[in-house]
């Protein structure tokens, strides 16, 4: 790998900078900088990074100069949009941020059911555009998450069952490649790359804006929730597997162990139904039926409300640790070391999650784009938050040896959007037999793996 350009990482205010800064429309902040501690942050409170260099792009030929300067000073580039990756590939140490997150357009089509949208909306922000017209796609579960990680994932969220992944609903992309041209990626152009950028994360270019094919789900669901106490958790969790792994494709049901500020642990199950009101009350019954929950709720929300649901559990700024895995179910012994292992949590923020997928997802063949883990009911993951770095350890080893219980169930597979710094075996089981047409792929678009920072998939040589 060729070394960076060592006299710009170490002069701040050197002269190539003011000429980038000529090159973009948008703004360049630099090390020493106004405002250049907030500029390096992400949604991550662990990571501390120092780039260089952030370049804020307001259009897609910024992204091209950008990438330009940063080939020809043999810079690191980390890629943010949203920022919201727990690992933190979005930020780098001494190297350049290209920031895409001011790229805000949204144009939706409510005849054709499409949205054309830029790369630095937030999945708030895309939603609201969208439910203006009743319209929506598969689109994550926290209202601040950037729609381009999502997307270059995979994509869970509420309606995945229904109408798939955030991915399969893609129906073109605009890229900058790591050579600095801007090519348009559908299933009639560049259709290798459109199949790579359908989860196979940002290994081959820079999306600058995607094409959505959208929904009519209008502006409400019906929900319903349980709280089951930590000595009925064992019941209720395995109620959940059968009543989730059997539930028709319109019903989406999460669920986790909780704790509130008391100390009380809980398992908590929440489900919504993409459909008719009374289809919806039929479906959902059950989870409010089952066992003796010390609260239930059967209500229809605003789609936007449940799409923000869970943003006051993940604020920004927070420190977070999770690993995760695929399971095809909750069996006995997965239930036991799931609660052995959530008992000994070292704080009340610690959660351990299950997002429900399978349905229209698993009927979609694993060769059809690089998600290839669609034979799945749920991924599974401890979510360690907390504040003080000198609980990092103790936090972090809670959420290792949570996982570690568990993967005697699991699939193997892993989701890539909830993939940490895991090495390349775990970017593998990502992708599982679809791994050696994403790494020649990368030979293709980007053969000196310049986009590197990420989940990386080195190219074949």
């Amino acid at each position: 790998m060729e070394q960076p350009d060592s006299d710009l990482m170490g002069q701040s205010h050197a002269e190539p900078w003011s000429a980038l800064q000529l090159r973009l429309k948008g703004k360049v902040v630099l090390k020493g900088d106004a405002g250049y501690d907030e500029a390096r942050k992400v949604w991550n409170g662990a990571i501390d990074k120092k780039p260089a260099v952030i370049a804020y792009c307001a259009d897609a030929q910024d992204v091209v100069e950008a990438v330009t300067f940063a080939r020809s000073h043999r810079f690191p580039v980390a890629v943010r949009s949203g920022g919201h990756n727990v690992a933190g590939l979005s930020v780098c140490d001494g190297g350049m941020v290209i920031d895409l997150s001011r790229m805000k357009r949204i144009d939706v089509d409510p005849v054709r059911r499409t949205a054309r949208a830029e790369a630095g909306l937030d999945l708030g922000e895309f939603d609201r555009a969208t439910q203006a017209h009743g319209l929506a796609t598969t689109m994550g579960v926290n209202s601040d998450t950037g729609i381009a990680g999502l997307t270059l994932g995979g994509g869970f969220g509420k309606l995945g069952r229904k109408y798939g992944l955030t991915c399969d609903n893609l129906i073109a992309a605009e890229v900058v490649t790591a050579e600095g041209k801007i090519l348009r990626a559908s299933a009639t152009e560049h259709s290798d790359l459109f199949w790579g950028l359908r989860g196979g994360g940002g290994n081959f270019g820079i999306v600058t804006a995607f094409e959505y094919r959208l929904h009519s789900i209008g502006t409400s669901l019906l929900v319903a929730s349980a709280l089951h106490p930590y000595d009925q958790a064992r019941e209720a969790m395995r109620f959940y597997d059968e009543f989730a792994r059997n539930a028709a494709d319109e019903v989406n049901v999460d669920a986790a162990l909780v704790t509130l500020p008391s100390g009380e642990r809980f398992f908590s199950i929440a489900g919504c139904h993409v459909g008719s009101l009374l289809d919806g009350e039929q479906a959902l019954s059950p989870i409010i039926k089952f066992g003796s929950p010390v609260e239930t709720r059967l209500a229809t929300v605003p789609y936007l409300e449940i799409q923000s649901g869970g943003d006051a559990l993940f604020p920004r700024g927070r420190r977070y640790y999770w690993k995760a895995q695929f399971l095809r179910e909750i069996g006995a012994g997965a239930v036991d070391a799931l609660l052995d292992a959530y008992a000994r949590a070292p704080n009340t923020s610690s959660l351990l999650v299950f997002q429900h997928v399978g349905g229209a997802i698993a009927r979609v063949p694993a060769s059809d784009s690089p998600y290839a883990n669609r034979d799945a009911a749920f991924d599974c993951f401890p979510v360690a938050i907390w504040d003080d770095p000198a609980d990092d350890d103790a936090n972090m080893r809670w959420a290792r040896e949570l996982w570690s219980a568990v993967r005697p169930y699991s699939t193997g597979g892993v989701y890539a959007n909830n993939l940490g710094d895991e090495g390349e075996d775990r970017v593998r089981d990502a992708y599982g037999e679809n791994y050696a047409r994403l790494a020649a792929l990368k030979a293709k678009y980007d053969p000196t793996n310049f986009f590197r920072l990420n989940q990386n998939i080195p190219p074949t040589t």
